[in-house]
């Protein structure tokens, strides 16, 4: 594609050195990645900032006014503290420098600008450390009219770093800027001017050098609008090129293995799971190649949807490959999907695992099957993506629990197949609609929302310690209850001993980091390992068997453990979020979860479906230190407060930290959202989809529209052309 100004190297526009440091602050390289290093707020000169609200401990930028400095000589050793107060009217903050008295010269009471640095309190005073700063300087001899203006202008404040303060990132977008010619704008113009929005040059001179807010706000919503058009182009783009290649049509015979397995069913299928059924059949019998999203609520049924396609597959003499994300939920996969098909017909389809932590012997007699063709249906971990997996003819790809795999992963099972198979994607943590666009614009989304009948309702309560910390000896004398009465129950906690999380079983960790942070939940997380000891030393449980499961055993012993479990013959398990998804023991009455502040919203709710499956009550119990009114509390309580997973969903996103909605895991490539928030911006995602459609329907390869095609390339990695250009 043609050069454009976006594509070149910082370092031919401000320097090697300057270039390097932006490097490593913001991962920026190019002069397209600087220009959308957008402001995150804007100030005035004549405004000041509320120092009552600044955060301690983390890295500010304010406006403020100098009001004394005073410069004292060291106590312990030699040298002067030069300590300057400055304030927002009411509130003051410590500036304090060491052995730098020459900065009395230029912070003089009464002089404004701009501070930055990390929040710090000593002695009950809060201040700033050596902190960056630039005075505003007011000429002389100016008219009122002028230095009003002046005075209200807007000043960018940029996401910044401890190494490079706004106003560095502000002076180097402006030298960008002095330079940069026009840009060829990637949304047509017949778009724009129907949604009167001003040129792409325009709205990039004006969100970094705005002259009003209104230059700033309208420039934001062009530059908005395009971040959507440009990503909707790009999922649409990219359906129409997977549903471009030929695949084999898969279609069950009347007859066959797929209507026995449904006339032999005990019971009825919802009407969701019907619904959901047909169009997957209608996806199977089309040459073009299934591309679909199944969300439900968990133990909605999803799986035996699954099992059906897969049967259709059977029956076509193709054969279909299940990513489970762990090893127990792989293991349990094969056991029920035998069980559910029954001797006769699993002895036609051969259900196989294969796991990374396989005996060499049995991943051989495997993987052999699969080449061969001899098993139909082939369930395991990430080891079905080694090169030494092969199939004979693999129709259907299906993903289970698709947040713990990328596209990549997904991609490299996909292409395993002689033809394109067809794929099938699994989620039980429902996705806001527009989440799903954003995310998912490229598969067809189907819902299963009705649960199965006889699903007997979960009570669900926070324990909150902090405020009751009695309460803790109440929770092991209710399970210990539940266990009188013949069931059993899972204790979950988020780490594995003192020292080790299992990170690796929690999908979203950076989400259980926030909401730790900001709940100020204690460093010390409860644990498998004394948690464990702790419970067998209780009276309660005396005679009782209690067993553990986590990330560090050896595959084998997890499958022993489970196998254990569900039969009955462990009457707790102490675990970590190994047993999230698909772990089914229908005798299991009672979660427990240690620590539930260090979960995501949608873990917890994964967490809660594992109980109250087999017709006996279920109980929820979600334990934390968490204070009241605090973010990590208000996550915990959204859970206990609803049974609805759409509705967590929607309020999932609600608390998030605005984030990497897009990121590697589900796009393959570097795409965050700059300005785009889905979670007030579902009505404008949902318009840009549908201008994106328009264009693309008259114009599928963009060869009239060079610079949405440039933008498109831009926008993804060389990682993310790959995937692209495999389908």
């Amino acid at each position: 594609m043609p050069d454009s100004p976006l594509d070149a190297r910082l370092s031919g526009a401000l320097g090697g050195r300057t270039a390097s440091a932006f490097a490593k602050a913001f991962g920026v390289s190019t002069v397209g990645d600087l220009l959308s290093h957008y402001p995150r707020r804007y100030a005035r000169r004549g405004e000041l900032t509320a120092l009552a609200e600044l955060p301690l401990d983390e890295n500010v930028t304010i406006v403020a006014e100098v009001l004394e400095v005073r410069e004292r000589p060291m106590r312990a050793r030699r040298g002067s503290i030069l300590e300057v107060k400055i304030s927002d009217g009411s509130g003051i903050l410590t500036l304090t420098f060491f052995n730098q008295s020459w900065r009395s010269k230029e912070l003089r009471p009464g002089s404004r600008g701009i501070f930055a640095g990390k929040v710090t309190d000593y002695r009950g005073t809060r201040g700033l450390n050596h902190p960056d700063y630039e005075l505003f300087d007011v000429e002389l001899g100016r008219g009122e009219a002028s230095v009003s203006k002046w005075a209200q202008q807007p000043i960018p404040i940029y996401p910044a770093t401890a190494s490079v303060a706004s106003w560095q990132v502000q002076k180097a977008i402006g030298v960008v800027l002095d330079t940069l010619p026009a840009l060829a704008d990637p949304v047509p113009e017949s778009v724009r001017s129907e949604r009167q929005l001003m040129s792409f040059s325009r709205a990039i001179d004006l969100i970094h050098r705005p002259e009003k807010d209104s230059d700033w706000r309208t420039a934001r919503d062009a530059l908005r609008f395009q971040e959507a058009f440009v990503l909707q182009a790009a999922l649409l783009q990219q359906r129409a090129r997977l549903r471009s290649r030929t695949a084999t049509t898969r279609v069950a015979g009347a007859g066959g293995m797929l209507e026995r397995f449904d006339a032999d069913l005990p019971f009825e299928l919802t009407g969701d799971q019907k619904f959901v059924g047909r169009e997957i059949t209608a996806d199977l019998a089309s040459d073009a190649p299934m591309n679909r999203l199944v969300q439900g609520e968990v133990g909605s049924g999803k799986t035996l949807v699954a099992v059906r396609a897969m049967l259709a597959v059977a029956e076509s003499g193709g054969q279909s490959a299940l990513l489970a994300p762990t090893e127990v939920l792989a293991a349990q996969h094969v056991r029920s999907i035998a069980r559910v098909l029954g001797p006769e017909l699993a002895a036609r389809v051969r259900p196989t695992l294969i796991t990374g932590q396989m005996p060499l012997a049995d991943r051989r007699k495997a993987t052999l099957a699969a080449v061969s063709g001899h098993a139909s249906i082939v369930v395991g971990t990430h080891a079905l993506m080694s090169e030494s997996v092969e199939f004979f003819d693999l129709g259907l790809v299906v993903v289970d629990e698709q947040h713990r795999f990328g596209v990549e992963q997904r991609e490299s099972l996909r292409q395993k197949g002689h033809t394109p198979p067809h794929v099938l994607v699994l989620t039980a943590t429902p996705i806001p609609r527009t989440v799903a666009m954003t995310v998912f614009g490229d598969l067809d989304v189907s819902t299963i929302a009705e649960l199965p009948a006889g699903r007997v309702p979960i009570e669900s309560f926070v324990v909150p310690l902090a405020e009751k910390p009695a309460w803790g000896s109440r929770i092991w004398q209710r399970i210990s209850e539940e266990l009188a009465l013949g069931r059993q129950a899972f204790v979950v906690c988020p780490a594995i001993d003192s020292t080790v999380v299992e990170v690796g079983d929690e999908p979203d960790a950076a989400e259980v980091r926030d909401a730790a942070d900001a709940g100020e939940a204690p460093v010390a997380r409860a644990n498998v390992t004394d948690v464990l000891a702790s419970i067998r030393a209780r009276p309660e449980f005396a005679g009782r068997r209690v067993e553990e499961l986590h990330g560090r055993m050896p595959g084998e012993l997890k499958d022993q453990v489970m196998r254990a479990f569900a039969a009955g013959d462990i009457d707790v398990l102490v675990a970590t979020t190994v047993i999230e998804v698909g772990v089914d023991v229908p005798n299991a009455s009672v979660m427990v979860v240690l620590d539930a502040d260090r979960f995501g919203v949608s873990q917890l709710h994964q967490l809660r479906g594992r109980v109250g499956r087999g017709g006996v009550p279920g109980l929820c119990l979600l334990v934390t230190h968490a204070e009241a009114e605090s973010l990590a509390r208000e996550r915990v309580e959204a859970v206990a407060s609803t049974l609805d997973g759409f509705e967590l969903a929607q309020k999932d996103l609600e608390l998030r930290r605005e984030g990497d909605v897009l990121g590697r895991n589900q796009a393959g490539g570097r795409s965050s959202l700059r300005l785009l928030r889905v979670v007030t911006d579902g009505d404008l995602i949902l318009e840009a989809r549908e201008a994106a459609g328009f264009v693309l329907d008259a114009d599928p390869e963009l060869e009239s529209h060079e610079a949405l095609r440039e933008a498109l390339e831009r926008r993804l990695d060389e990682s993310s052309r790959d995937f692209l250009a495999k389908n």
